[in-house]
């Protein structure tokens, strides 16, 4: 149920556990936001355990997050933006550019979770195959390499 309150009652690590009120358990994979006194935080529901708690994974970092914090259902998963204009940026998991390369306007957002297209949808002709790299370091680490090589190679 969008715009259902819920309140933190567990945290370990990256994984957070939040009690709604009966009736408004949000759905798998719906996004979790929290506002803490610094930032706002999102999780993403990955499981029901019952009694109307949900187990969440936590996007960023879970310092400062204290049981009794309330958390809202969005109702919709995480979603990233798609397209042409993506080209050329880097983006962490929540679609927020980190490239310090200035402002970005998305064009089309996309759920994180999606089905695989049919076979029908599928091509068999050659064409140019475009690659989006996920980089699991973090920028910061990036900007202390003076130069920063890829090399891909498809075949």
């Amino acid at each position: 149920m969008p715009g259902a309150i819920g309140k933190v009652v567990q945290v370990i690590g990256p994984v957070v556990d939040i009690k709604f009120e009966t009736n408004s358990l949000p759905n798998i994979y719906n996004a979790i936001v929290i506002k803490l006194e610094d930032r706002t935080m999102v999780t993403e529901v990955e499981q029901h355990l019952g009694d109307d708690i949900v187990r969440t994974i936590a996007m960023e970092a879970t310092e400062g997050l204290r049981r009794g914090t309330e958390a809202e259902d969005t109702g919709k998963p995480i979603s990233v933006p798609v397209g042409d204009n993506v080209l050329g940026r880097l983006f962490n998991v929540l679609g927020k550019t980190i490239d310090e390369a200035g402002e970005f306007i998305p064009m089309e957002l996309q759920s994180i979770h999606r089905q695989a297209p049919t076979f029908a949808e599928q091509s068999v002709e050659p064409e140019i195959l475009r690659l989006v790299l996920k980089l699991s370091i973090y920028w910061h680490h990036i900007k202390e390499v003076e130069k920063l090589v890829f090399f891909v190679e498809l075949e």
